[in-house]
């Protein structure tokens, strides 16, 4: 078995990668990176991923003002998922106005949900959508 030197884009041109809060543990979100917005991510100091939907790189906050400054970055034993802890600016990584994109809990007995937490923003007046 060849050892890995970093996330391998050669099995899969997107892998996931999930974003932490480096000070607090709470997972924010997960989202897609591609070897140039990893590099991008690498080379700024500011978390960049790549948006399935757009087809393009997604400069997390460009938007929003929401964005992550890069704290440190992992990648799992099979170089196919990353881990990146981040500094997570305006309070917010959930495009629906949440601290985090986790913020619906499930009860496993009724498998009915529960919002947990407040909205830090109103993402119609952000988005203007």
């Amino acid at each position: 078995m060849a050892e890995l030197t970093g996330p391998d884009f050669s099995k899969n041109e997107l892998i996931p990668a999930i974003a932490q809060d480096s000070a607090t543990g709470d997972v924010l979100m997960m989202a897609w990176m591609n070897k140039e917005s990893y590099e991008e991510t690498l080379r700024t100091g500011r978390v960049c991923y790549y948006s399935r939907s757009r087809k393009k790189l997604w400069r997390k906050g460009e938007e929003s003002g929401n964005v992550q400054e890069l704290h440190a970055i992992y990648f799992d034993c099979d170089g196919d998922t990353l881990l990146v802890k981040v500094n997570q600016i305006g309070g917010a990584a959930c495009h629906e106005g949440f601290r985090s994109c986790f913020f619906r809990k499930i009860d496993p007995t009724t498998q009915q949900f529960a919002v947990e937490g407040d909205r830090v923003f109103d993402p119609h007046a952000v988005y203007k959508k």
